[in-house]
């Protein structure tokens, strides 16, 4: 079974400036999603898809190698992630470097370690590497007592569930924002920006459950990481 990661860390983020490589309680952000995926073992090549010298200098740095740079056609802020995994197998192809896995890392996911990625890849071995395995984790608070708030005014999505006690509510889940295992024939077959169904979950707790997108996202995941640490 060969693995490849794939760690996306193209520049120009507009909410936090250069997120991908911004200093997380003393360490470029990257480094944790780099250091993960080597400990854990499970990777034939770690490969960071970016298309900036300077964050390739900084993963160069840190110990690992970028084979290439990714297409400036596929660095903007619109194209989702699914082509990008896509070119970069193709890229290794063509240079005759094929995997049987294709495995996404995000740079922004500090909190999650090898043994996270280890117990998605037993996931994904004992479904005989037939089904992605994507990191989620459960939601706080039923999301059938959520509301819209407009104009100052909150609505109900589902009115009346109110009444419902939480734990007679199935459990729901979301996607952490963290990994995701796939088949390699998933990423070649793939159309666009891919689909959201056919995933086996891997859960980790909540408290790793930290997708930063905004700057009260990056405090809450530092302050978390800082406990862990003290722990």
């Amino acid at each position: 079974m060969k693995r490849l990661a794939v760690i996306p860390a193209r520049e120009g983020s507009k909410r936090i400036k250069n997120k991908n490589i911004k200093n997380f309680c003393g360490k470029p952000i990257i480094s944790y999603a780099l250091n993960a995926a080597k400990e854990s073992g499970l990777f034939d090549t770690i490969h960071v898809s970016t298309e900036s010298e300077e964050i390739a200098n900084i993963v160069r740095d840190l110990g690992f190698t970028i084979d290439f740079l990714r297409d400036i056609s596929l660095a903007d802020d619109i194209t989702p992630i699914i082509p990008v995994l896509k070119w970069v197998v193709e890229k290794y192809q063509s240079k005759n470097i094929y995997f049987d896995e294709v495995v996404l890392i995000m740079a922004c996911a500090p909190l999650i370690d090898a043994t996270d990625l280890k117990k998605a890849s037993l996931i994904m071995d004992k479904n005989n590497g037939a089904k992605s395995v994507i990191s989620i984790s459960s939601y706080p608070a039923p999301i059938e007592w959520a509301f819209e708030n407009k104009n100052s005014l909150l609505t109900p999505v589902n009115p009346g569930m109110f009444k419902i006690r939480s734990q007679d509510l199935t459990k729901k889940y979301y996607d952490t924002g963290a990994f995701i295992f796939f088949p390699v024939e998933t990423i070649l077959s793939s159309e666009g920006a891919g689909d959201d169904t056919g995933y086996v979950g891997y859960e980790i707790e909540r408290l790793k459950a930290i997708d930063i997108d905004d700057q009260e996202d990056w405090e809450l995941a530092e302050l978390t990481m800082r406990a862990l640490l003290k722990k």
